[in-house]
């Protein structure tokens, strides 16, 4: 992109829908960025559940992994709390060495069968965050590939058909999966009214943020950081930017 070139404006996300699912590797995932309009969308009468594939344990250098999976589980409960998100599950596999495979499809199909979900989102997934050089992290990677395909895998009957013996039924119902933040997002939502919220999401991680580096992490200009341009680009102060994926064309 040339110096004079400006960002393609974002199309609005559809909110045409009543039910989410926001499957992500950690504790404070979605407040880097997508917590606002989770808000956003609370406020307006939808449903939302997060599911967390780890507990984060690995994430606070100084403290063990035991305390640290208790400790990020409160602080992200408190933090959907926030947002309007009252429903919080942990698939407890392991942080930091996430592998793509059939046992993480597995339990995230489980959760799309449970949830019945519209829409799923869950966080960037390329490479890296800017399209060039700012690498992204094995588990995010792993995790958003892994929905894809388990979005996929809840609406085959044939497909882990154990879980489908008991209460969970097949869901094929998923219109589209949403990766917040990705650096080849086209679809994006305004988020002004809600800014404040997300920033307080994301302030609720208060033990891992005072891990971060030297101790000056600020939530605010951080998010400020990443909302302007994308509200720039949906016509509005603040914004929140999504890659979309489609369901509902087959």
């Amino acid at each position: 992109m040339s110096e004079t070139q400006q960002p393609a404006p974002l199309e609005p996300v559809s909110e045409d829908w009543q039910r989410a699912l926001a499957v992500v590797a950690h504790p404070d995932d979605l407040e880097f960025g997508a917590a606002a309009a989770i808000a956003r969308w609370t406020a307006q009468g939808k449903h939302v559940v997060y599911c967390l594939v780890t507990s984060g344990e690995a994430g606070i250098d100084g403290m063990p992994p035991e305390q640290t999976r208790t400790v990020r589980e409160a602080e992200q409960r408190a933090s959907a709390a926030v947002v309007g998100v009252a429903e919080v599950e942990f698939l407890g596999h392991p942080d930091g060495v996430l592998e793509y495979g059939i046992p993480l499809r597995r339990d995230i199909a489980a959760a799309v069968r449970r949830h019945r979900p519209d829409i799923v989102i869950t966080n960037n997934f390329r490479d890296t965050w800017d399209g060039a050089v700012a690498l992204n992290q094995a588990d995010h990677i792993a995790t958003g590939r892994a929905v894809l395909d388990a979005v996929r895998d809840a609406g085959n009957r044939w497909v882990f058909p154990e879980q489908l013996d008991g209460d969970l039924e097949r869901w094929g119902g998923v219109k589209q999966v949403w990766a917040a933040g990705s650096p080849d997002s086209r679809h994006g939502v305004d988020v002004t009214d809600t800014f404040g919220l997300g920033v307080d999401s994301l302030r609720a991680h208060d033990a891992y943020l005072r891990g971060l580096g030297a101790g000056d992490f600020d939530p605010e200009e951080f998010l400020e950081g990443v909302s302007r341009p994308a509200g720039a680009r949906i016509g509005g102060r603040y914004g929140a930017a999504f890659e979309v994926f489609h369901f509902d064309l087959f």
